[in-house]
């Protein structure tokens, strides 16, 4: 067992492994919990599902060439990629299509819709990589660490949120957040940005009425349960049905309509209800294989942009399904963000998995020396990979279409 813990590639596998199992998993479920829904729709219980599978194809093909790119043209491509994402957010506010209503979504070809503020988490993960590479000799000056980082990062957010999206803007935040942790921001710049953002949240609940509601149903589902509350009370339900082994594959009985959005934000209690206690601790197993991962790139990396861009990954990936399935089991409020690499949406798993293809990039660039992943790295920015050998202990530990 010590031999294979300590074998170079044992992250890439590791990871591999697990994003591997959460995506056949999450094709398994998308299948079982919207059959329903798709037989009232399309009048065959497989188009939902054979539409996950082909992005998931999708998605894996991007994320196997992800592998093979050199880090360094994952720097190059860091402005591209957010002067992209911009023109997609800045797009969804002219020709956008509104969806259970939120404004953030751009018509493609047929029933096919694209996310742009899915594109802009991986756009600005990279972007801020970069940015706080170049800055490592100034980091300690604030201009330096947050010109132009917060109001690039601000405008995003702004974006985001005129189209409605205030879980995504939160997501955004969070994941700039883990970035500049990892680049060893100061502790006090998080207590200032972190009260700034509970003061917006606050504002921003109090401002429309429906966030109110979702709140205080929150605080109690029990007091509006035939309303706000019925989402969050059958999730339970489901949950509480499964049981250790669950109701079998494809018996759920909350699928037929009594749980909204079965297949897409609230899937978590649909593996519970069908595979039970050992489904649903088995989701939560795999997530943390991912986040042990991320941690262990992150602490092991001498490159600084293979260590910044891997903490914004692994905030993104872990934040985003701690988020989903506290808000199923009602310790936090429901803010409509899907459980990565499970839920239905071409728009979330396509730019998740090419993310997943960016960390196996940075496993395998660790996992041997001179690797050709890391011989593009702009030296002037960054420490060279280390060997096996010296890497044993010497890794740095971080500060702090649809």
């Amino acid at each position: 067992m010590d031999r294979v813990t300590r074998h170079p590639m044992v992250l890439y596998y590791l990871l591999l492994g697990a994003a591997l199992a959460l995506l056949l998993l999450g094709l398994l479920m998308v299948l079982s919990s919207s059959s329903v829904l798709s037989i009232r729709q399309f009048g065959s219980p497989y188009t939902l599902a054979q539409r996950q599978g082909l992005f998931a194809v999708i998605g894996v093909v991007l994320m196997l060439v992800a592998t093979r790119i050199p880090i360094g043209w994952w720097r190059r491509l860091a402005w591209p990629a957010l002067i992209l994402a911009f023109g997609l957010l800045f797009a969804v506010l002219i020709v956008g299509v509104e969806v259970s209503g939120q404004r953030n979504w751009i018509d493609i070809v047929g029933p096919f819709r694209l996310q742009p503020s899915e594109f802009a988490k991986l756009a600005i993960i990279l972007w801020s990589a970069d940015l706080l590479t170049r800055k490592q000799a100034t980091i300690n000056r604030w201009s330096h660490l947050l010109i132009p980082l917060l109001p690039v990062t601000a405008l995003m957010l702004l974006l985001v949120l005129m189209e409605g999206d205030v879980g995504n803007t939160l997501l955004l935040a969070l994941i700039v957040g883990g970035v500049l942790f990892a680049a060893g921001a100061p502790l006090r710049l998080f207590a200032v940005l972190g009260g700034l953002g509970i003061l917006a949240i606050a504002a921003l609940t109090l401002a429309a009425p429906y966030r109110m509601s979702r709140f205080t149903s929150w605080l109690d589902p029990s007091a509006d349960r035939l309303g706000d509350g019925w989402q969050v009370t059958q999730g339970q339900y489901a949950l509480g049905t499964g049981g250790w082994w669950g109701v079998g594959l494809g018996a759920s009985r909350e699928k037929w309509g009594s749980l909204p959005e079965a297949h897409t934000d609230f899937i978590f209690p649909v593996i519970g209800e069908e595979l039970g206690l050992i489904g649903t601790l088995t989701v939560l197993m795999l997530f943390g294989v991912v986040a042990f991962v991320a941690f262990r790139i992150v602490q092991s990396a001498t490159d600084t942009f293979m260590r910044l861009a891997a903490a914004g990954i692994g905030t993104w990936i872990i934040v985003q399904a701690v988020v989903n399935i506290g808000a199923v089991l009602s310790l936090l409020p429901i803010t409509g963000v899907p459980l990565p690499l499970v839920s239905y949406g071409g728009s979330s798993l396509i730019p998740l998995l090419i993310a997943i293809g960016i960390l196996l990039s940075f496993a395998r660039a660790l996992g041997g020396p001179r690797d050709a992943a890391l011989e593009a790295v702009d030296t002037e920015d960054s420490v060279p990979a280390r060997t096996p050998t010296r890497r044993k202990g010497a890794g740095r530990t971080p500060q702090g279409v649809a």
